[in-house]
């Protein structure tokens, strides 16, 4: 067992700390107006198996450190894995040196010192697994097992895997702010191939949590990993053809990160956003609401503060299908002449209000369309919107599904998907710091044979 111990996480956090002091103090000994550092340190346990045998295990150890010095509005940053006194002063060294060649930039520097948070909250992020490797094989053998048994047609494994990870992440600033807290992930998978005929078809299922007792038992992974396999076999090509399309919860959450990439500051101040001058407008129908919730306790995107020390505290982004704000970080926030929202380094746990309708009803309401459960490339525009993806899932007809379908293309424009976004479901099954049901999307082109 190689986890950061829970007796074990206050010295390691204390020593952190210390060593982003170590760095603060030493950009302003070499100059620098404003500094930001950080320190982490973590430990964790990889194994997977494949056709019944052990084919990799590796312990993982890992140091980082890194530091921004601002030299007036010149920014220069560095990094290194090695924790030492000596790196320290090479690492600020090495970042003031940058900070010496770049161009001035007005909004270089850190956030307001009044943003910085006041208090850590116990998000209860950190349970640490005492998992020791042969417990590890056997969890992924029980997985891969009840994948490959699940159905006579599978026929083949991709692997069982079966990770831990432990460990704690400080941040400072020359605002005085020093926070950290620790964390933990752990996480079962599996993936397998199954044949019918001349039909080969793969797919796979995986748990993720905080706490390996919330984590969905390893037999439970592997067989829907397999059922979920045997489903697609049989697949077929349909005819080109504009149809209702339901995206599967998993899928969804990719739509929901469509949305937060064009409403992030980095996209915005480019002007590479479909999303442009969208705030305060209508963008989804009136009973659309998606919030960011980052100090959900356990939740697999919570943190305290971000990655500028800004506190973090929930918030709506789309409210009565209105946009009503922008994720900003400190410096997206001045180009564009607004305030942080709290978003440095990205959203923190991000859930659509759901429906009242599980998927199976959710099919039903669409009668004739196509239930997506696989995207493939990576066809969309960001400035436009114009969305274009390799897709797999099933031919519903009559409320039903009547056969599973592969080789097409569905293609639109995100902003009239999402004002055409007809209902969520309520089967949100699936890990992630995305939380969605299905969505159902009015039309689409689908382009087939």
């Amino acid at each position: 067992m190689i986890a950061i111990a829970t007796d074990d996480i206050d010295e390691h956090q204390a020593r952190l700390e210390r060593i982003v002091a170590d760095l603060l103090a030493e950009a302003r000994r070499q100059g620098a107006s404003a500094a930001e550092a950080t320190a982490s340190t973590g430990a964790g346990l990889e194994t997977r198996v494949r056709l019944g045998a052990v084919e990799t295990l590796e312990h993982t150890r890992s140091n980082g450190l890194g530091i921004t010095v601002y030299m007036g509005n010149r920014k220069g940053s560095a990094g290194t894995s090695d924790l030492g006194p000596a790196a320290v002063r090479d690492t600020v060294a090495a970042a003031c040196a940058i900070a010496s060649h770049t161009q001035e930039d007005p909004c270089a520097g850190l956030a307001a010192p009044q943003r910085m948070a006041t208090r850590i909250p116990d998000l209860d992020l950190f349970h640490p697994w005492e998992l020791q490797v042969e417990t590890a094989i056997d969890l992924a053998l029980e997985c891969e097992e009840a994948a490959r048994t699940a159905d006579a047609r599978i026929v083949n494994s991709e692997g069982a895997d079966v990770t831990s990870h432990t460990g704690v992440h400080v941040y400072g600033n020359s605002h005085g702010f020093i926070g950290g807290y620790p964390s933990s992930r752990h996480g079962v998978s599996c993936a397998v191939v199954g044949r019918e005929g001349a039909s080969m078809q793969r797919d796979y299922w995986w748990s993720s949590a905080r706490c390996a007792g919330d984590l969905e038992a390893a037999a439970a992974v592997g067989r829907r990993a397999g059922e979920r396999t045997i489903a697609r076999l049989g697949a077929r090509q349909i005819s080109t053809r504009k149809a209702p399309v339901l995206f599967d919860a998993r899928i969804a959450a990719g739509l929901m990160r469509h949305l937060v990439h064009a409403v992030t500051g980095s996209s915005l101040y480019r002007r590479e956003s479909f999303l442009l001058d969208q705030l305060g407008q209508e963008i989804f129908p009136d009973f659309v609401c998606i919030y960011e919730e980052p100090l959900l306790p356990r939740g697999l995107g919570s943190a305290p503060f971000d990655d500028d020390g800004v506190a973090t505290a929930s918030k709506d982004l789309v409210a009565g299908g209105v946009l009503r704000r922008y994720l900003l970080d400190a410096y997206s926030a001045c180009r564009l002449g607004m305030e942080t929202t709290g978003n440095a380094g990205g959203v923190h746990n991000l859930r659509i209000e759901m429906g009242a309708l599980g998927k199976d009803k959710l099919i039903r309401e669409m009668g004739t369309g196509l239930l997506v459960t696989e995207l493939i490339g990576h066809g969309i525009n960001p400035v436009t919107g114009d969305y274009s993806r390799g897709a797999a899932g099933f031919w519903v007809e009559g409320g039903e599904i009547r056969f599973p379908v592969e080789e097409v293309t569905i293609a639109g424009n995100l902003k009239q998907m999402f004002r055409g976004l007809l209902a969520v479901g309520n089967d949100c099954d699936f890990p992630g710091s995305t939380r969605t049901g299905s969505w159902l999307i009015d039309r689409m082109t689908i382009a087939g044979e």
